[in-house]
């Protein structure tokens, strides 16, 4: 799920730093027990008999359907209680949960962790690897770009929950009322802004005021490949092709003053998307559920397209998704990793769904039951059979940083000047780079860049 937008900064920085301590020490050591090794007891049997016999775990998650999730787990399994807590979302959580790491106790069994948070805490062996309880097998049950987010070095760190391929959420009211054609390449959305801005110069084709993780997944669709690991071995480079293929459109609407300024995530950014102060929203599969919950005046209004292009083939990205992992510190990991199990390659995926969540799971991508599903809020259009869609076009090849929670703190330092002061987004993205570099190589990693 989404986490909550440029909150607790500070706190996120802290605590990517007392992560990365613990990422170098596992990138340098041999130690059975960091990220990666198998060799931990268990099999696919001690699932099954964990699950039977019972106990109690406890399972740190902030998402909507988590309570829900938990009772009919309950129900299915009765021997075994799920405490289950809200620790705040986003920086919140993730601070909570590595202080319990650095503290050695307090950690719960299972915790819900965002796809690009995921390595800060696989690498220094703070995560269980499920490859030792068969989980490997269950592979094909998952779209590709899911499964291998829930990969850091050679290990299985938890099973995909839900995912994100991005798609064009748009105003179809404020379309029809402006003679807006729905864009199918990143040009055409261009144009459409323009036209958009000068017919009314309070509306905006979208907004964006500099946020990591919309930059990177643009960057992504686009074909780009900044970000790659190889143990200690980092290299950055904001400045790739595909990076700069996207930042060369973007940056039309930045320079161009054609982008809204209010907040993501704000009141003022909710009651825009009711009112058509914004016309349109790039991003993941996720957005009906914050639509239908969040915008109530847009009911009727909006509708689904395929992401533009550069004007190849279809070709999208993710933004957002999670999965749940399991923690070193629990007691009884074999009936957590049950949990788990039973959360996403079980009937739990009913229930996610049932909350509005977006699979991760290929049997559901292509379910008719899903797939064909007419949605009121969206004026009764089949909105899944363009998402599903995208999810099968989320270009390859794409890794996160190991220390991708502090560079996302920072990018408002950096590339959200570029946004505020309506200037070159590559200017922003090579500051980005710069303190990302120096950063890393100061906390022990080998840094090209």
């Amino acid at each position: 799920m989404k986490s909550t937008q440029r909150q607790s900064r500070r706190l996120m920085a802290v605590g990517a730093i007392a992560v990365l301590s613990l990422v170098l020490a596992a990138c340098g050591s041999n130690d059975d027990s960091k990220a990666g090794d198998s060799k931990q007891q268990g099999s696919p049997a001690a699932v099954d008999e964990a699950l039977q016999k019972g106990g109690t775990i406890t399972y740190w998650s902030w998402t909507p359907s988590a309570q829900a999730q938990v009772a009919a787990f309950e129900k299915a399994y009765p021997n075994v209680k799920v405490n289950y807590v809200n620790a705040g979302t986003g920086n919140d959580h993730y601070t909570k949960l590595q202080n319990t790491i650095k503290a050695g106790t307090g950690a719960p069994d299972v915790a819900q962790i965002e796809y690009q948070a995921l390595p800060q805490f696989a690498l220094p062996g703070s995560l269980v690897d499920l490859r030792q309880y068969g989980f490997d097998q269950f592979q094909s049950a998952y779209t590709p770009s899911t499964w291998a987010a829930v990969h850091a070095a050679d290990g299985l760190f938890g099973l995909p929950q839900d995912s994100g391929p991005m798609a064009l959420f748009y105003n179809k009211e404020v379309f029809d009322k402006y003679g807006l054609t729905v864009p199918k390449t990143w040009d055409e959305y261009i144009a459409a802004a323009k036209k958009l801005h000068q017919a009314d110069p309070k509306k905006y084709i979208t907004s964006d005021t500099g946020d990591a993780g919309f930059a990177t997944s643009m960057s992504w669709q686009a074909g780009g490949k900044p970000f790659s690991t190889n143990g200690k071995n980092v290299t950055i480079n904001l400045q790739d092709e595909g990076t700069k293929k996207w930042t060369a459109n973007w940056n039309q609407l930045v320079q161009g003053g054609l982008l809204s300024t209010i907040p993501s995530w704000s009141d003022a950014w909710f009651k825009a998307l009711g009112d058509g102060t914004i016309a349109t929203l790039p991003t993941g599969a996720w957005m009906p559920g914050v639509l239908e919950s969040s915008v109530k005046a847009g009911a009727g209004k909006w509708r689904v397209a395929p992401m533009p292009t550069y004007g190849g083939d279809a070709v999208t990205a993710e933004n957002g998704g999670s999965t749940q992992s399991v923690l070193k510190q629990s007691k009884n990991p074999a009936l957590a990793a049950g949990f788990v199990r039973w959360l996403n390659n079980g009937d739990g995926v009913k229930t996610f769904l049932a909350s509005g969540g977006f699979p991760a799971t290929t049997a559901d991508l292509k379910a008719p039951t899903f797939v064909d599903s007419k949605n009121a809020y969206f004026g009764g259009q089949q909105i899944n059979q363009v998402l599903t869609a995208a999810a099968s076009t989320v270009a390859p090849g794409w890794s996160y940083l190991p220390y991708e929670l502090y560079a996302n703190s920072i990018f408002g330092d950096t590339v959200g000047k570029a946004y505020l002061a309506k200037t070159d987004l590559d200017a922003g993205l090579k500051a980005w780079q710069e303190a990302l570099v120096a950063y890393g190589n100061q906390q022990g990693f080998q840094v090209n860049g």
